[in-house]
C-alpha cells in the first residue's frame, strides 16, 4: 500500500480520547468528487495496542471551514471494539462519499470509555491489502 503524506489524516497519533486527526486535507474547492467513478478507500491502522476504552468509532468529516466549526458527518465505520484494537489491525471506510460538501475533510475518533493507551495511523489510499 502506497501513501501520500499530503493525503494522511493521522501518523501515531495517540486516540485515547474523542478527537479529531492531526491533519486536514485540503481538496482546493467544495463539492469535489475525489473519485472521479473510482472508489477511493480510507485506510485505517492501529499502531499500538489500545488499552482502557471500550470501543472507538471512526467518521470522515468536511467542511468549508479549516477549524471545522460546523463539521459535517458524511461517513463513518461502525464501533470497532477493544478486542480487536490491537497492533496490526487494520480497518477501512470503502470509498470516499461523492461531491464532499465542503473543501476540507478530517476524520473523527469518537471514543467511548476512558482510553490509557492506543494509536492510530490513518489516510486516503488509491488501493488497501
Amino acid at each position: 500500500m502506497i501513501f501520500d503524506s499530503t493525503n494522511k489524516f493521522s501518523t501515531l497519533q495517540a486516540v485515547t480520547a474523542t478527537a479529531a486527526s492531526t491533519n486536514v486535507i485540503d481538496l482546493g474547492v467544495s463539492g469535489r468528487d475525489i473519485g472521479v467513478g473510482e472508489h477511493v478507500p480510507f485506510w485505517i491502522g492501529v499502531d499500538a495496542d489500545f488499552a482502557g476504552l471500550t470501543s472507538v468509532q471512526v467518521t470522515v468529516q468536511t467542511d468549508d471551514d479549516e477549524a471545522f466549526g460546523t463539521a459535517v458527518d458524511v461517513i463513518q465505520t461502525g464501533a470497532i471494539a477493544l478486542a480487536d484494537l490491537v497492533n496490526g489491525y487494520q480497518f477501512s471506510i470503502d470509498k470516499a462519499p461523492k461531491n464532499l460538501l465542503g473543501r476540507y475533510i478530517r476524520l473523527n475518533y469518537t471514543v467511548v470509555g476512558t482510553g490509557t493507551a492506543g494509536t492510530i495511523s490513518a489516510g486516503i489510499t488509491m488501493g488497501n491489502d
